[in-house]
């Protein structure tokens, strides 16, 4: 494997173990700024980060053969998403690794704030002994109110819950429950959870419906006298609207392990105050996550240059290594389905109907329809068309897709149905396919029963039904050497007759002309998948 793989930040050792064992040699060239960047990454095809190294999009178009970015880590915001995916570039990264080690440090600061550990440790240091002056409050029986209930926020509650704290719960994907806990978190509103919290601890990704999650508005709701941590990233809390809730004792302390610029300038407001705690991003700082997120990228990044599985993609889906292998005949079925609708369509296609009907719906829609766009859009385009970049051409192009699933199918295992239309009472075509043993099938082409593997060059006809017609193409085959490996007759009861015949070799154009040419064909059209 001679895949060249770029790990461009400190990375524990023994992720280059894995790399080894894996048959791989990555190159390890740290501190790359700018011109010496863009320089350096020109022809590999993965790069490893951690938090330092930015990949820009003038650094992914710097990368023609990129195929992957891995984060040693959660966070991605040092990552271009949108020039990644668009390049089709899949970016990956390691959201168990860290996640205790994250929490934990949530945890710490929650005690540092109640009992103002810091502040005595900088008193006692300068030679004051003064214990009065740093009263704190005990944790039990407080509220801890967690925002985002992901990996890392499930663990801050089960360490709330297990100081005998009650513990509070706010996650935009889950709707507020009051009065019904799941694993003992109460799911309330924001503005509730801020209103009766007592610690506020957010663990929320950045992208635009969480910046400035907390800001001015939210912050003049909460609880008098409450504490925030902000152990997330850096732009999901504003920053002066703490420092503005501090001044005013709305506030009772806040800590941050984040900043919106890293490091903070030496003069920034909030590093001035004695009721704020400041660390420098060490949410994953530990011995422990450091290894696990270095074997964790290590390992997702050779199992995406050698097995093609995108584990942890943050821009494309991925499945349980255990479902892959049930999945992967059917999201097969799926790109030959969007090659054969392009290529029968001819034109433009401006509307998609995708249905998954059958067992096979229980692994949901996405990676069905991402493979048909793949196979629908490779016929016309010369840059290449992966699941990253898929969804994002065919927006540009126009091309609505409507998703549907059904419990009945013919086929009980799974089946999938398109219907694929050119404009408002243009052009249309409907197919539909199962999987026999692991081998995919179309079943029927606009209405027609089939039963046709959909590989090869496929001769479609359409010609009057009467004696001999097949005969006279089987002909004008034989005398150009093609031979007919399969055949499927379109059964009609008035009107034209359906060939679909499976070819050994693509015929020359010529061949073609002949068959058009016969008085008995109404269209002949060539697909190949």
């Amino acid at each position: 494997m001679n895949a060249r793989v770029l790990i461009l930040d400190e990375l524990s050792p023994a992720a280059l173990d894995v790399f080894a064992r894996r048959g791989l040699a990555p190159e390890v060239k740290t501190g790359l700024k700018d011109e010496r960047l863009l320089e350096a990454v020109g022809d590999a095809e993965a790069l490893v980060v951690r938090s330092a190294t930015r990949i820009t999009r003038a650094v992914i178009e710097a990368a023609p053969r990129l195929r992957v970015v891995g984060r040693a880590g959660i966070g991605v915001d040092n990552v271009d998403l949108e020039a990644a995916t668009e390049r089709g570039v899949v970016v990956m990264n390691t959201p168990m690794g860290n996640a205790t080690t994250t929490a934990e440090l949530a945890i710490a600061l929650v005690f540092a704030l109640a009992r103002h550990i810091t502040r005595a440790d900088r008193l006692v240091r300068s030679g004051k002994w003064r214990a009065k002056d740093l009263v704190g409050t005990e944790l039990f029986g407080k509220t801890l109110g967690v925002i985002g209930l992901g990996r890392i926020g499930r663990i801050v509650a089960e360490r709330g819950r297990g100081i005998g704290m009650k513990v509070l719960g706010h996650d935009p994907y889950l709707a507020p429950d009051p009065g019904v806990s799941i694993n003992g978190v109460e799911l309330l509103g924001l503005e509730e959870l801020l209103a009766r919290s007592d610690f506020i601890s957010v663990h929320v990704p950045l992208n635009d419906s969480t910046r400035n999650l907390l800001s001015w508005k939210e912050l003049a709701r909460v609880k008098p006298g409450a504490r925030l941590i902000q152990a997330s990233r850096g732009g999901v809390v504003d920053e002066e609207a703490v420092l503005d809730a501090l001044s005013n004792a709305r506030l009772g302390g806040a800590a941050f392990d984040v900043f919106v610029e890293e490091p903070p300038p030496r003069d920034h407001p909030l590093l001035a105050r004695e009721d704020v705690i400041v660390t420098p991003h060490l949410g994953a700082s530990s011995e422990e996550a450091q290894q696990r997120v270095a074997l964790d990228i290590a390992e997702q990044i050779a199992d995406f240059l050698l097995d093609g599985v995108a584990r942890n993609a943050v821009n494309a889906p991925s499945l349980p290594v255990e479902s892959l292998h049930e999945v992967a005949p059917y999201t097969l079925l799926a790109e030959k389905m969007g090659s054969f609708v392009a290529q029968r369509m001819g034109g433009p296609i401006r509307k998609v109907e995708l249905t998954v009907a059958g067992d096979v719906k229980r692994f949901g829609i996405v990676h069905f329809r991402l493979a048909f766009l793949v196979g629908c859009l490779r016929h016309s385009l010369e840059t290449g068309v992966n699941f990253v970049n898929a969804p994002h051409i065919a927006r540009e192009r126009g091309i609505l897709v409507l998703e549907n699933t059904e419990a009945e199918a013919v086929y009980r295992q799974g089946e999938i149905h398109v219907r694929a239309a050119e404009r408002a009472g243009g052009k249309t075509c409907s197919v539909s396919g199962t999987v026999f043993g692991r081998e995919p099938l179309l079943t029927s082409v606009d209405d027609i029963r089939l039963d046709l593997p959909p590989k090869g060059h496929i001769l479609i006809t359409r010609h009057q039904d009467r004696p001999g017609v097949l005969g006279q193409i089987g002909t004008v085959l034989g005398r150009h050497d093609v031979n007919i490996q399969r055949l499927e007759l379109g059964p009609t009861e008035s009107g034209p007759a359906y060939g679909f015949l499976t070819l050994g070799k693509r015929p020359p154009n010529e061949v073609m002309e002949a068959i058009r040419a016969l008085d008995a064909i109404e269209e002949a059209q060539l697909i190949q998948l």
